[in-house]
């Protein structure tokens, strides 16, 4: 059985720093693309940051510059560090895997989310 632990949220003031963590259980993470996504209130669950197996990297629009992906194979697990933080950034955020390219049928994991509140 897969799981995604998410840790690290809370609530942080203007222009600081988060650093978010997912460990991923069982077998997957050496093979699986992870990524980060967001949801806030009233609004649709959107990509913040996905991260290969091979350390490529892709970032949503909105966070270029202010986060960074980064995954310790070894631990089997996924960051999110975030900075500059912005009272918009206050979501649910959620660790993802992804499948492999070439899996016939994509097989996606969620974990249960971490609030980050971004606020003064």
């Amino acid at each position: 059985q897969v799981q995604l632990v998410e840790s690290g949220g809370g609530l942080q003031q203007p222009g600081g720093s988060l650093r978010l963590s997912c460990t991923a259980s069982g077998s997957i993470f050496s093979t699986y693309t992870m990524g980060w996504y967001r949801q806030a209130p009233g609004k649709q669950r959107e990509l913040v940051a996905t991260i290969t197996t091979g350390g490529s990297t892709n970032y949503a629009g909105f966070v270029k510059g202010r986060v960074t992906i980064s995954r310790d194979n070894a631990k089997n697990t996924v960051y999110l560090q975030m900075n500059s933080l912005e009272p918009e950034d206050t979501a649910v955020y959620y660790c993802n895997a992804h499948s492999p390219g070439w899996v016939v049928v994509p097989i996606i994991y969620w974990g249960q989310g971490t609030q980050v509140t971004v606020s003064s």
